[in-house]
């Protein structure tokens, strides 16, 4: 039975979270992704995508500087 890194498995599963949180902030800042009026509607929608776009982007940069 081969062995598994779980280095590379690791990276692949992070990756993948950094892809999918950019694209559901980018989503909500664009406008494509929005709540409803009763939970605020666009505006708390575009507020909130910025800070998981700028919350990822610093976990992207500590995550590089660590390595």
């Amino acid at each position: 039975m081969a062995r598994k890194n779980p280095k590379i498995l690791n990276f692949v599963a992070w990756l993948t979270g950094v892809i999918v949180a950019l694209a559901v902030g980018f989503g909500m800042v664009g406008g494509t992704l929005t709540l409803p009026t009763w939970l605020g509607g666009d505006i708390v929608a575009m507020v909130a995508g910025w800070i998981v776009v700028l919350t990822t982007a610093l976990g992207v940069v500590l995550a590089i500087l660590k390595q």
